[in-house]
């Protein structure tokens, strides 16, 4: 859903070994935090004053509402105290401002299982071309285009074996071509799998590659 609860880590289930990871951390443990204080959705670690949202809805009577960050918490979602807690000297908020090519590079470079565990849980994302988008981006902040490969990433992650028909509109738009390409490739990995791709498209580099075109 196009909501500012979400992002893509949400979406994936890959927030919830993030917080699992940092609730480990000394800090975490000395103040009693569990993964749940890592979380904006629910209340405990999340800033009081804004909700976990980061920002406040100013409503205009005549105008369109107006979103201010939240001068509690400076935009960072989470109390004093939770963003204290850092796992490599990043804490909660400086994960989500990541990208996801950032992050994965983070992860997969950390020593201990649980790090290595979420740089690949990260990997599907990079593989439809995701790699710019950061780990903390809203879901309503995200084209038409993005949504969908987010989606994509998700199955690919899940390594569903059940035969699903997928259809796509114009999953391409905005992409660079490198991406494309890359696009192209995690959907060759779902037809390999037995799934079948139903992709409506102008992008002569994704028409060219079809077994079938339906003009």
């Amino acid at each position: 859903g196009k909501s500012s609860r979400s992002n893509p880590v949400t979406y994936l289930k890959v927030y919830d070994d993030i917080r699992k990871l940092f609730s480990e951390q000394q800090a975490a443990k000395i103040n009693g935090f569990t993964a749940s204080h890592f979380s904006f959705n629910i209340d405990g670690g999340r800033c009081e004053e804004c909700q976990g949202e980061g920002q406040i809805k100013v409503e205009m009577q005549f105008m369109a509402d107006i979103m201010l960050t939240c001068e509690s918490c400076g935009g960072k979602r989470f109390k004093p105290n939770v963003l204290d807690v850092r796992f490599r000297d990043k804490n909660i908020h400086d994960i989500l401002e990541m990208t996801v090519d950032e992050a994965i590079l983070f992860f997969s470079e950390n020593d201990k299982t649980e790090g290595k565990k979420i740089g690949k849980k990260l990997m599907p994302l990079k593989d439809v071309g995701l790699g710019y988008v950061k780990l903390g981006q809203s879901s309503s902040t995200l084209s038409g285009g993005e949504s969908q490969r987010i989606k994509l990433a998700s199955f690919l992650a899940k390594e569903k074996d059940t035969p699903t028909l997928f259809i796509f509109d114009e999953p391409t738009t905005g992409l660079h071509f490198h991406d494309i390409r890359k696009l192209l490739d995690a959907i060759n990995a779902l037809i390999s799998r037995g799934h079948s791709v139903l992709i409506i498209e102008h992008n002569p580099e994704v028409i060219k590659v079809a077994d079938w075109v339906i003009d």
